[in-house]
């Protein structure tokens, strides 16, 4: 099933609680939720209680969570705390991922394995059978508002042929004039950022459900 995924980093933030609602009114039942520590990837954003503050608003919704932190599963049960559903760790980021897949699974999440564009899609080939979703990552984490890394459709491609049941979300660039290429290339978890909170955030989200075929 495909699914969209708003991504908080492109949110305004003065208008939240607003434009959260309308995204989610809108069909967007799931949010992209970054949290960074400055020292995995340079910039800083939300932290447990802005997924707390998300839940508040929305309680229905599907919090994906996107780990990019230092040893992620230190956060593991805070995340939980709050309201997080899916729990995404980076590979760059744990010296044990099945160790951490277990430890997510165990709390009760979703785990998800993400890689940067410069780590090979193959370290995945141990991996993409113990996690619910893997995320590529199709520009460097940290920032929003970066162009799309057509790289990103061969490590698409490659764990489709992996798994042909485990979620694919990729994260970076998309917008609806590369979204049939991300598509094709096997992803179906979309996360989009500027391209949804950018201008009317109703009328993005359809046109992303109609390509999406979720309406």
């Amino acid at each position: 099933m495909n699914i969209l995924a708003p991504s908080m980093l492109s949110i305004d933030f003065g208008n939240m609680e607003r434009d959260l609602k309308v995204a989610y009114n809108a069909g967007a039942d799931t949010i992209h939720v970054d949290i960074m520590d400055g020292y995995f990837v340079s910039n800083i954003s939300f932290g447990p209680p802005v997924v707390q503050y998300v839940r508040k608003i929305l309680p229905e919704a599907i919090l994906d969570v996107h780990m990019m932190v230092i040893d992620p599963t230190r956060y593991l049960d805070v995340v939980k705390l709050v309201g997080g559903n899916n729990f995404t760790i980076h590979y760059e980021a744990t010296k044990d991922p099945l160790g951490d897949i277990e430890k997510i699974r165990n709390a009760g999440l979703k785990p998800g394995i993400s890689i940067k564009p410069g780590t090979p899609v193959d370290v995945l080939e141990s991996l993409v059978d113990k996690v619910d979703h893997v995320l590529i990552m199709s520009v460097e984490p940290g920032f929003g508002g970066q162009s799309f890394q057509e790289q990103a459709l061969d490590k698409i491609s490659a764990v489709r042929q992996m798994r042909s049941d485990v979620d694919i979300e990729v994260d970076g660039g998309v917008n609806l004039d590369n979204l049939q290429s991300v598509i094709d290339a096997g992803a179906n978890m979309i996360v989009a950022g500027s391209a949804i909170f950018k201008g009317d955030i109703r009328d993005n989200i359809c046109n992303f459900r109609k390509k999406l075929g979720l309406m």
